[in-house]
């Protein structure tokens, strides 16, 4: 019988469910859930979780590291630039989440459309007879203004079109189909009746949705986050529901991360969600295979699906 040999280490950094990962690792990989200082000592690949930082530190007590996985895609509290100049790859999962996001747009859009909350408090409290002083609207029919044409806005264009809605979409650095592009964003605002975020968070989208972009959307209309918390300036879009300039938002993603309190919180007609329409059960299955996958095919000399990085060196990772 041959006895089983380790060749490489594979640390968790955050919670990563070992039944899902070693099979994909494989067996010549010993994977450490909870890593001493001597395991990140011995390392050669990380699969890392959004809220866990990887910075110089962490890079210097792991000098033999040839990969970090990233289950997701935003890398925040990676420092990339570190990570490329020691030849180390920056792999993401931008496949395995997006199906959840959209879906988790809906569910925001649905919910404040229905007006779920106000209609079962309604019922709870005996107040039926009110029921027609609440307006429920429709999506078959209404807008969808999409900024951010990625993966994730991509997919949401493709369920608004089952829900019977127009859509139109807004991206600068990768421009959506004619046939429904705006070249605006202000423009996009003027008609949307949903408008949902989905652009990365560089330095020329920080606060994209201000009191002048506010100023311009459609009255009545429901604003979603689910891209980035900094996209979108909290005080003015608390302004513009008090208003009735919108009549509903949806926010999964905060600025900062855990969120801090907002009076715009506590608005009735807010929906919350702790950065989790990407983690349903399915898309964490997924995220934590496409991580290990990422990380196997580095430590064979394969190129890996994707990376943060496409500048790393890639000798250190062939090595």
């Amino acid at each position: 019988m041959t006895e089983h040999v380790t060749e490489h280490v594979v640390v968790a950094l955050g919670p990563v469910d070992t039944d899902t990962v070693a099979p994909v690792l494989g067996e010549r990989v010993t994977f450490v859930t909870d890593p001493t200082p001597d395991d990140l000592a011995l390392a050669e690949g990380a699969i890392v979780r959004a809220d866990r930082r990887v910075d110089e530190d962490l890079l210097r007590r792991a000098p033999r590291l040839r990969v970090i996985a990233r289950t997701g895609v935003g890398v925040d509290l990676v420092d990339v630039a570190a990570a490329s100049a020691r030849g180390i790859a920056v792999v993401i999962t931008p496949n395995s989440g997006s199906r959840a996001v959209a879906e988790g747009v809906f569910a925001m859009a649905l919910h404040l459309t229905k007006r779920l909350k106000p209609l079962t408090d309604l019922v709870r409290d005996g107040r039926w007879a009110e029921r027609n002083a609440v307006p429920v609207g429709d999506l078959d029919g209404a807008t969808l203004g999409i900024v951010g044409y990625g993966r994730i806005g991509r997919r949401v264009g493709e369920l608004a079109a089952a829900f019977g809605m127009r859509t139109l979409a807004h991206d600068p650095f990768s421009p959506p189909p004619s046939e429904f592009a705006r070249a605006g964003l202000g423009e996009l605002a003027e008609s949307s009746d949903v408008l949902t975020l989905h652009a990365p968070l560089v330095e020329g989208t920080r606060h994209l949705v201000n009191e002048d972009l506010l100023s311009r959307v459609r009255p009545g209309a429901i604003l979603i986050n689910c891209g980035r918390g900094g996209l979108l300036d909290p005080d003015a879009t608390l302004a513009a529901l008090e208003s009735g300039r919108l009549s509903g938002v949806g926010l999964d993603v905060f600025d900062p991360e855990p969120a801090l309190y907002h009076p715009l919180f506590d608005h009735p007609d807010v929906v919350l969600t702790p950065h989790l329409m990407g983690m349903t059960r399915r898309a964490m299955t997924l995220t934590f295979v496409d991580a290990a996958r990422g990380v196997a095919d580095i430590l064979a000399g394969r190129p890996p699906a994707a990376v943060a990085n496409p500048d790393w060196n890639h000798r250190k990772a062939t090595a």
